[in-house]
């Protein structure tokens, strides 16, 4: 246990997935226990006021929710909250983890979308059979990349992407200045050499991808998903990569991990990455300052960030 304010057992519980030193100025009003709870669940999960699950949420992480009788907030790591949402106490505030990922994630996006254009999987089975193979590859300048779900890792995406000379046409749930809503999207997919997907998973977007949506994308065009694998319809997929009419780089499956039987590793055309567009370097200085100042505004009863609203 590390602990803010050790001798005051009345103090707010904080329960968190590191040690409280990382995150430098704790307020003193809050007592800080380091909690895994897919390890053991502590006693003392009656008082927990302020819970900060571990970055990898699975189910034991969620049940230990209906035993917090003090809960007021739920603080994720992680952008989406869909694994948590349902499960968070009527009453209790969910904050999500913007911000976080939004450095890791945008960097993951470009290396797929570099990669697959430039062909840089198929230079990797080449040096392992020991073969030159030089060819040309559609670079990403003087594309129209598509961003799905424009929101703060699409705008991190975004920035990458602007150096590399590309024209970017973004998309968010609701139209606003210089964003289409997801209505416009089958005007938008046919016109589009790369489509990058960083939705949410909601019932909205649940199977967003499917053969609708992928028969609109114009052939040779490429998909990258870093949102969530349940965003496109696996199935679909498949058919359409297998059709040769499109190629794709994902971060994200369904269901994770992938298992081997699964038709999307002999699919031709896709490059896949384990969901490891938040798990850099970067998160977490971004997660340290994140908790941190949530704390300090918890403590003085102000109000938080990264509310979760029904809108997601």
């Amino acid at each position: 246990m590390s602990a803010a304010n050790p001798d005051d057992d009345t103090s707010p519980l904080v329960w968190l997935p590191f040690e409280a030193d990382l995150l430098g100025n704790v307020p003193s009003g809050l007592r800080c226990e380091v909690v895994d709870p897919t390890v053991a669940v502590p006693p003392t999960v009656g008082e927990v006021a302020f819970y900060v699950p571990p970055y990898q949420v699975g189910p034991r992480v969620a049940e230990v929710l209906d035993r917090m009788g003090s809960l007021q907030v739920v603080q994720t790591l992680t952008a989406g909250v869909d694994n948590l949402r349902d499960r968070v106490p009527a009453g209790v505030t969910l904050c999500n983890g913007r911000g976080i990922h939004d450095t890791s994630t945008a960097e993951l996006a470009l290396a797929l979308i570099l990669s697959s254009l430039r062909g840089v999987p198929g230079f990797v089975r080449a040096q392992d059979r020991r073969e030159w193979r030089p060819e040309v590859r559609p670079a990403l300048a003087d594309r129209r990349v598509l961003i799905v779900g424009h929101g703060a890792v699409g705008a991190a995406i975004e920035a990458r992407l602007l150096p590399f000379e590309v024209e970017v046409v973004r998309v968010a749930r609701s139209a606003r200045p210089g964003v289409h809503p997801v209505s416009a999207l089958p005007d938008l997919l046919p016109d589009a050499d790369v489509v990058v997907v960083i939705v949410p998973l909601t019932a909205e977007t649940r199977g967003l991808v499917d053969a609708d949506f992928l028969s609109r994308m114009k052939d040779g065009a490429l998909l990258v998903n870093v949102a969530r694998g349940q965003v496109v319809v696996t199935d679909d997929l498949v058919a359409a990569l297998r059709s040769g009419r499109i190629a794709a780089a994902v971060d994200v499956v369904d269901p994770e991990p992938l298992p081997p039987d699964s038709p999307l590793w002999d699919a031709p055309n896709l490059l896949v990455s384990p969901h490891v567009g938040g798990a850099s370097s970067a998160m977490w200085p971004r997660a340290y300052r994140l908790v941190r100042e949530q704390l300090h505004r918890f403590d003085a009863g102000e109000p938080l960030v990264n509310v979760m609203s029904g809108a997601y």
